[in-house]
């Protein structure tokens, strides 16, 4: 796949899903806590493993805007809908994607990401993640 990054974590895959979105009531949408940022959440639907559920949300990240280092209480899958994105992750080099290319980012990983383009910046950020923890936890 040419739209593919990979950063070399162990145990890491890349992911990339087709089909169709089953219908579901919009989840509360996140406050934005950083100037640029909105997130709308899409969906939210418990999956068949106890305990987890699959989260979706839209960010729209403004030129130049930042989501500062934190992690996430499970997997987060990345799709670049419009855009160029970098993302940073602890301990690893810098990857810059751009529209139709998506990451993988492991469990509880901190990461960051900014818009390093000059128009908006927009993902579509599918979380497998812990029931009942928050979904973005700032890193310390």
């Amino acid at each position: 796949m040419s739209n593919c990054r990979h950063i070399p974590f162990a145990g890491m895959a890349m992911f990339v899903t087709a089909g169709t979105v089953a219908a579901a009531p919009p989840a509360e949408p996140l406050k934005a806590a950083q100037a640029g940022i909105t997130r709308v959440d899409l969906d939210k639907n418990d999956l068949g493993i106890a305990g987890r559920e699959a989260v979706r949300v839209r960010v729209d990240f403004a030129a130049g805007a930042e989501a500062a280092r934190h992690s996430h209480p499970g997997e987060e899958l990345v799709y670049v809908l419009a855009g160029t994105l970098e993302y940073r992750l602890d301990g690893h080099s810098p990857v810059t994607l751009r529209t139709g290319d998506v990451l993988f980012i492991p469990a509880d990983a901190i990461h960051a990401v900014r818009n390093v383009g000059a128009g908006t910046g927009s993902e579509l950020a599918t979380y497998v993640v812990e029931k009942g923890k928050p979904l973005v936890v700032p890193a310390k």
